[in-house]
């Protein structure tokens, strides 16, 4: 069976940078990808932030544009799902359901995903008004009145970030106190834009072909009303495409990988890249960043390795 240098497993923007980086050091390297090659860009309609593209770009776009420098290099990609991994000898193995694989590094480049409300209209108003960044699509909503679902740390300081845009923002939250920590509950409540509707749940979006409102249930007295916005942020976390790996690196009590500077677990010769492992902001220009730096590690791993046996 053919020993690769690296496998990538995941086709995000880490995963594919990876790719591109492991090419150009010459590692005879495997990308697989359970989907389409492009991870959550597939699914962003435009994108502001990245680098290079002062007019923004589409996230299809941007996705086909890293494949196929990424196939241009060399990179061999496949699309299966990873069943699991044993990291436990010199050479990794990889479980997919095309087959088995086998390298001497594995970079995971596996992501993460939004948590979603699961409510009529959600999926068909995603991008065109519901949105699960607040740093990527927040300059698209000035002078709006837009509104943030979530009570933790996460929502309440991205709604004061969002403040910075938006005319008006409504803090949708299931109970009667925010679960944040107190300065930034005092920041918020200080906020002369913001206003909280508590014990409340958003049931319904509607809109089209943008959003127009979101439909509020209030958990007490169980009434209902449309509160009227141009944008809704579903902040109530985030979960890691990790659970293959429990008990093979070490992962935090959220399941996100913990990782040195240079991008290695704690198992030798695995390393993690993009929104899958542990950091402060999780971002597509972050993730290609961190396969950049997976791939120059392996690199360097797989000639120490080589160093050994001569």
């Amino acid at each position: 069976m053919k020993t690769y240098e690296t496998i990538i497993i995941g086709g995000g923007p880490g995963g594919l940078s990876a790719g591109i980086y492991a090419m150009r050091s010459r590692l005879d390297t495997i990308l697989v990808e359970k989907y389409l090659p492009g991870g959550q860009m597939v699914i962003v309609h435009f994108i502001e932030n990245y680098p290079g593209f002062p007019d923004g770009v589409s996230g299809p776009d941007i996705s086909a544009a890293m494949e196929l420098q990424a196939r241009h290099l060399g990179l061999e990609i496949t699309s299966a799902d990873v069943l699991s991994v044993d990291f436990s000898g010199q050479e990794k193995i990889v479980n997919t359901s095309e087959g088995e694989l086998r390298a001497l590094t594995v970079i995971i480049a596996t992501g993460a995903v939004p948590r979603r409300l699961g409510v009529p209209g959600e999926d068909r108003l995603t991008g065109k008004g519901v949105s699960y960044c607040a740093t990527c699509d927040g300059a698209f909503f000035r002078d709006k009145e837009i509104a943030v679902v979530g009570g933790g740390n996460t929502a309440i300081q991205d709604a004061g970030f969002l403040t910075r845009f938006a005319k008006k923002l409504t803090i949708i939250h299931r109970r009667d106190a925010l679960r944040a920590t107190k300065i930034l509950q005092e920041r918020v409540f200080k906020n002369p834009k913001i206003e909280i509707a508590w014990n409340s749940v958003v049931v319904e979006m509607h809109g089209d072909p943008k959003l127009e409102g979101v439909v509020l249930h209030n958990v007490k007295d169980h009434s209902r009303r449309v509160l009227p916005v141009d944008g809704c942020f579903v902040l109530i976390g985030t979960d890691a495409n990790t659970e293959f790996l429990r008990g093979k690196v070490t992962l935090d009590p959220t399941g996100y990988i913990i990782t040195d500077e240079d991008m290695q677990t704690s198992a030798p010769g695995i390393f993690a890249a993009g929104d899958c492992r542990r950091k402060s902001l999780r971002q597509m220009v972050t993730a290609a960043a961190d396969g950049a730096i997976a791939a120059v590690a392996a690199e360097q791993y797989i000639e120490a390795l080589r160093d050994k046996t001569l």
